[in-house]
């Protein structure tokens, strides 16, 4: 389904490192990565709106995120994924699959995982455009070979833009807040579902 590949990839950059330099010129892009996530505590929960764009699809809607779990939302499929299960609904079939990730599939949809790319084997530059900056990484032999980050001066996340394969994703993120959300909204409840067909993948 596109629209679970989509939701992979969704979700802000974060990792609790704190930042000493402040000036553009004396930063590499990891620390100012470092500065977006200091101001979000994924650990408690974190919620925000998103637009996903390729050159097949565009999609917005909203995502929770605690720890490596996390609930996805757009006007056609949502997707709940509690750290070891994964329930996708679609609403035009009104089918739910449900699904065991394999531990690299688990390492692709792992908000962490994708959220502290960045740190490991990524060389990165950073350009300053109008109030924003750009970070740019690239990783060799990687699934995400290359990613433009960009980032506003108070560090607030914008936008991720993405290529895998030869194809690019730009994923724009607006509305970020912290809110404190229970274990059970990253699971599918059946009986919000009443007459969906449950479709058992594992």
């Amino acid at each position: 389904m596109v629209i679970r590949k989509l939701i992979i990839y969704i979700v802000a950059i974060l990792t609790i490192f704190p930042l000493v330099a402040d000036a553009a010129k004396k930063q590499d892009g990891k620390a100012i990565l470092d500065r977006v996530a200091s101001k979000i505590n994924i650990s408690k929960g974190a919620s925000m709106g998103f637009t996903v764009t390729s050159a097949k699809i565009s999609q917005s809607g909203t995502i929770t995120v605690k720890g490596n779990k996390f609930c996805a939302r757009t006007g056609m499929a949502k997707i709940w994924y509690d750290g070891k299960t994964q329930w996708t609904y679609n609403k035009k079939t009104d089918e739910v699959n449900i699904a065991s990730p394999s531990a690299s599939q688990q390492q692709s949809m792992n908000p962490y995982t994708f959220l502290n790319l960045y740190k490991r084997g990524y060389s990165n530059t950073v350009e300053t455009k109008n109030n924003d900056y750009i970070v740019h990484l690239v990783g060799k032999g990687k699934s995400i070979s290359e990613m433009y980050v960009t980032v506003d001066k108070r560090y607030n996340l914008k936008q991720i833009k993405l290529k895998q394969g030869s194809n690019w994703i730009t994923i724009s993120v607006s509305n970020v807040k912290h809110v404190s959300v229970s274990d059970s909204a990253f699971r599918f409840n059946s009986k919000e579902y009443p007459k969906a067909e449950i479709i058992d993948l594992r």
